[in-house]
């Protein structure tokens, strides 16, 4: 079912330089967790601490990429993939997050990377999606240490080093984070991602040293890669919505905005946190964490901003005497990811839902995308991450319809293009996700994929969304939606 809004003007045109692609990250796909020198990231941890994952799933295996990498290229040549959007397994590489690299983890990504050139794909790689080293994060009970500590910012720096010295020469483009407000916020604050760490301090202190982190290697990589290294980062921007245009619920609307945008946009885009963001949270922490010549730092100009959007954010003012409902969307816990917005409800949005219980409304995509191009004037934006979970079986003849997810993405293109057609600077689209895979604290049971993968034989089955991808890109139309 289309949610294109009837009366509006469809343009479904995509230039040929629009950049089409698809997105995986490490531990959702790769599999190998203790092969070839790698070591346990937090989320091996997560995954073995009972009650975290549902049916306690791990990405032991995931699907296997790290062996079946080969037939994954290939299947990204038979989609016509102009792009491929992927992360390093920074445990991998460098499985202490600190000292020398390990040169057989450089060589699996060296490979990967020759063959996506080889087939005509541009390989764009992001440097951290999630698996901190467990040796940076350290033990848990006794307080832990990942990012909430500056120097896992500077760890984070002399590992870029390693990726560019070994990469360098063939990947142009670097994302250096993907979504740190869920690295920060879900991993620190509502504990429903790895580490599992309840502390609305901790939060605050990791997603500045998230966007330190940030700055030291963008900074490490141009030095390392003078005039080559295009360098950005993906954020989960949020749409957010009042329920009413009271007084009440705008001022919820404003303190979701600073503590969802403002704590990454503030810093990376203007070179300040919002002031608004710090009166919310003076009661807190004192912000003291943030050092001298740190916003300097983080404040380097930008070759991208990449967005991931999914779905809308509706909330409201918690009405006098209620208890705020914590379920906002973000996991599954009840302690909320927000430090200082105990006087904000979250709502569902209308609209149909996704198998993880999210709205679908394309719309907001686009209200995204217009605000960051006059936050980030003269950044260009990319759609890094946008997709939907479905409950794909395949049918009795092997074949996996997705009708759903072809409407999803068709819908999610076209407000991309009208973006665009509106003069937004949108250079690039990432499906999420090229295959099925492990789904964080939701394990197996949630399919993003457009690709199906038997879990049990590891079998790769391009669904309907997937040839209806193919299909756009071979023509830069949208095709029509069944």
């Amino acid at each position: 079912m289309s949610q294109t809004q009837p009366g509006t003007a469809a343009r479904p045109d995509l230039p040929a330089d629009f950049l089409l692609g698809a997105a995986t990250s490490a531990y959702q796909i790769e599999g190998a967790v203790d092969e070839d020198g790698r070591t346990p990231s937090i989320w091996d941890t997560f995954c073995r601490t009972p009650g975290r994952i549902s049916d306690g799933d791990t990405g032991d295996v995931a699907v296997d990429h790290y062996h079946r990498w080969p037939e994954d290229v290939a299947l990204m040549a038979d989609l016509g993939l102009q792009a491929y959007r992927f992360s390093v397994s920074w445990p991998r590489v460098q499985p202490t997050g600190r000292g020398p690299a390990v040169q057989r983890g450089l060589d699996f990504y060296r490979a990967l990377v020759d063959a996506l050139l080889e087939r005509g794909i541009t390989p764009w790689l992001t440097l951290y999606h999630w698996d901190l080293p467990q040796e940076l994060e350290g033990d848990p009970a006794t307080g832990g240490a990942g990012w909430p500590e500056r120097a896992t910012a500077e760890r984070f720096a002399e590992y870029a080093v390693l990726v560019a010295e070994a990469l360098g020469d063939r990947v142009e483009h670097w994302t250096t984070l993907n979504e740190p407000w869920c690295s920060a916020f879900l991993g620190y604050g509502s504990g429903v991602h790895a580490p599992g760490r309840t502390d609305h301090v901790a939060a605050l202190r990791a997603a500045h040293h998230l966007n330190l982190a940030h700055g030291l290697a963008t900074q490490a990589l141009r030095a390392n890669l003078p005039g080559r290294a295009k360098v950005g980062i993906s954020l989960n921007p949020a749409a957010v919505r009042a329920r009413s245009d009271t007084t009440a619920d705008l001022d919820a609307r404003r303190r979701v905005e600073a503590l969802s945008n403002g704590v990454f946009e503030g810093p990376l885009l203007h070179g300040a946190y919002p002031e608004d963001l710090i009166a919310d949270t003076d009661h807190l922490t004192d912000w003291s964490f943030v050092k001298d010549g740190d916003l300097a730092a983080v404040h380097q100009p930008l070759d991208a901003l990449g967005v991931n959007y999914y779905t809308p954010t509706l909330v409201s003012a918690v009405p006098e005497g209620a208890a705020a409902d914590r379920r906002d969307g973000h996991g599954q816990g009840e302690q909320t990811p927000w430090p200082g917005a105990d006087r904000v409800a979250f709502h569902q949005p209308p609209g149909p839902l996704t198998a993880m219980g999210w709205s679908v409304d394309a719309t907001g995509l686009r209200d995204v995308l217009r605000r960051l191009a006059k936050e980030a004037a003269g950044v260009p934006l990319y759609v890094t991450e946008n997709g939907m979970a479905r409950d794909d079986r395949p049918a009795a003849d092997g074949s996996v319809h997705d009708p759903e997810r072809v409407a999803y993405l068709h819908d999610h293109l076209a407000e991309v293009a009208r973006a665009r057609a509106e003069g937004v600077d949108v250079r690039g689209y990432f499906l999420w996700s090229l295959l099925d895979n492990f789904e964080w604290a939701y394990g197996y049971g949630k399919r993003f994929g457009a690709v199906h993968v038997d879990y049990e034989t590891q079998r790769r089955t391009p669904k309907t969304s997937a040839r209806w991808y193919a299909e756009l890109i071979r023509t830069r139309r949208l095709p029509p939606v069944d």
